[in-house]
């Protein structure tokens, strides 16, 4: 039998593009989405009898344990990226404590859930599987109104980091990557909501803060997940590894902020 993976979030994004990933290395992929409609995309895939959907949240660990069982139904499972997660913005002062702790909750659960389901599996089969928990950006540099989620993407990178000193011993491997700006669908959409001047002005914004002077693209970031995934990466562990054109590296000369009128 060959390997096998789990993407929760799979269905549209980074997600996506991981599952494309992964099916074009010949793996297969079993996708945790709540969204049914998210992987309609999948009906004509040429890697079709590789992959599975799986519907419901990535919090529920009933949903997790089904798709680990799905995953070892069809090879061994290799490796699991936890990927879901809810963006909504809150601000302290705006919102109430409850609502604040239930957002970071809501980003936190989903790694949390995918990384017990896998781990166990690994410890159960005797696997020196992999997990990839995809973060942010923010968990570095936050931005305002986003606390939430920039806590929560935080945490997963401690929790990643604890992992894999746990873990590792039994040679489990548990590793994080954090996009920076990535055209996504979700980020298309934002763009087509503005007027054209505003859109024109958010996207040249975001050429500043990337070094390399762009916005990523999903498949950038799969690669680095796959690479993550692999045996390639086999002394690699504890790592957040960013993949953000440079952006969480980037400081900005108060001087020539200052000239520019910032």
């Amino acid at each position: 039998m060959g390997s096998a993976y789990v993407v929760t979030g799979g269905g549209r994004g980074i997600g996506r593009a991981v599952v494309e990933r992964l099916l074009a290395d010949g793996h297969s992929v079993v996708a945790v989405e709540l969204d049914a409609e998210s992987v309609r995309w999948t009906e004509d895939h040429p890697a079709r009898s590789r992959f599975t959907f799986v519907e419901g949240s990535a919090s529920d660990e009933a949903v997790t344990e089904h798709a680990a069982d799905v995953a070892q139904s069809a090879g061994t499972l290799r490796g699991w990226v936890n990927n879901a997660a809810l963006f909504r913005d809150a601000s302290l002062d705006t919102s109430p404590t409850r609502t604040v702790l239930e957002l970071i909750s809501a980003v936190m659960d989903p790694a949390v859930t995918g990384c017990a389901s896998a781990v166990r599996r690994f410890l159960a089969e005797g696997t020196q599987g992999s997990v990839v928990n995809i973060t942010s950006h923010q968990a570095r540099r936050p931005v305002p109104g986003c606390t939430p989620y920039a806590t929560a993407k935080a945490a997963i990178e401690g929790l990643t980091r604890a992992l894999a000193v746990e873990y590792g011993p039994h040679g489990i491997r548990v590793n994080a990557v954090a996009p920076g700006s990535i055209g996504t669908e979700r980020y298309a959409a934002l763009l087509a909501a503005q007027q054209p001047d505003v859109g024109a002005r958010v996207e040249a914004e975001m050429r500043e803060l990337h070094p390399l002077g762009r916005t990523g693209l999903p498949e950038e970031v799969a690669s680095a997940v796959a690479h993550l995934l692999s045996p390639e990466a086999a002394y690699i562990t504890g790592v957040t590894l960013p993949v953000d054109g440079g952006r969480t590296v980037l400081g900005r000369d108060p001087d020539l902020l200052q000239s520019a009128g910032a």
